[in-house]
């Protein structure tokens, strides 16, 4: 776990990594509050409240008595998310530090080609 952010939030981000790399495909049953809180050695309403902050977001539902699943169309939405926060996230701490160190587009672009094709 990352100690820099809230270990609810670091839950959440697991679970949609999962779902995004398709470890939990749509309609698939999610680990229960109980299971994750166990595995990371944390209290259950923790992990719960990771998880009800997917819920409120839509990218898990829950079938009463059965437990958390992934919702239809979960992982596009996820990805669509994703990819409007990676400019924010990546790309402007990228250009600052470039613009810092002196570093044109052309370099920038020739250093992706190279890690890229490694």
């Amino acid at each position: 776990m990352d100690e820099g952010r809230p270990i609810f939030v670091q839950i959440a981000e697991e679970i949609e990594n999962a779902i995004i790399d398709g470890a939990l495909p749509e309609e698939s049953q999610v680990p229960s509050t109980n299971e994750l809180a166990a595995f990371h050695r944390i209290n259950p309403a923790t992990a719960a409240k990771g998880i009800n902050q997917l819920v409120a977001d839509g990218i898990l539902y829950k079938k009463r008595g059965i437990g958390m699943f992934v919702s239809p169309g979960a992982q596009v939405k996820l990805r669509n998310r994703r990819r409007e926060q990676f400019a924010d996230r990546y790309l402007r701490p990228l250009l600052v530090e470039a613009r810092k160190l002196g570093l044109s587009a052309a370099e920038i672009k020739a250093m992706i080609d190279t890690w890229e094709n490694q």
